[in-house]
């Protein structure tokens, strides 16, 4: 029975890992949706030219907290993030501004994401346009139009949230901007010829 189970489960120091729960941010009609351009072609040739996005949630000490990171889809390195205790519109918006700041003279841009109410907001619609940036949005319901996006968040809650124990909240913010560094910075991909995705960029660059 469970408790057997569990009895040798602690004997052998196994521990079971459950995915959370995804959060769903779509609340129904809010603006109007953009076609899916991206279409789930998640190769770019070169860095800014494809970004995907999404929010996920944690629960942690009683609390939620929302993350909302932009994802480079040329070599899979997250850009940029916020983190937030409430999933208002300032989550994506600030996410957007720092986002910015990364962009080059010349760049084309596309960023994708889900239908979620702060994708269809007119502000963040407008500021898109006045970046010449285009908008893509998954089919409603179709997580597989954002399957990257999906996979960071079920590698993040994998190496990071489950195999970790956090002292608090501010505990748990330190130790995710370490994470993120060495997800960027140290942690190879094979489809980088093993390099990071900061070290592939790089060697990209010098190239060129």
């Amino acid at each position: 029975n469970k408790k057997k189970v569990l009895r040798i489960m602690r004997d052998l120091g196994l521990k079971c890992i459950v995915r959370m729960k995804k959060y769903k941010s779509y609340k129904g009609e809010v603006g109007k949706a953009a076609p899916n351009i991206l279409n789930r072609n998640f190769r770019a040739e070169k860095p800014n030219q494809k970004w995907v996005t999404d929010i996920t949630e944690f629960k942690l000490f009683g609390q939620k907290l929302y993350l909302s990171p932009l994802f480079d889809l040329f070599n899979g390195e997250l850009i940029t993030y916020t983190l937030q205790s409430r999933p208002t519109y300032d989550l994506v918006d600030t996410m957007l501004d720092q986002g910015l700041k990364h962009l080059n003279k010349g760049d084309e841009l596309l960023i994708h994401s889900d239908q979620g109410w702060h994708y269809r907001m007119a502000p963040y619609v407008r500021k898109l346009k006045e970046h010449n940036i285009t908008q893509s949005m998954s089919r409603k319901g179709n997580c597989h139009d954002n399957s990257v996006m999906e996979n960071f968040f079920g590698i993040l809650k994998s190496e990071f949230l489950y195999l970790n124990e956090f002292d608090s909240i501010e505990h748990f913010k330190e130790e995710l901007e370490q994470y993120i560094y060495y997800y960027n910075h140290l942690r190879i991909k094979s489809r980088l010829n093993r390099k990071s995705p900061v070290a592939y960029r790089l060697s990209t660059q010098k190239a060129a």
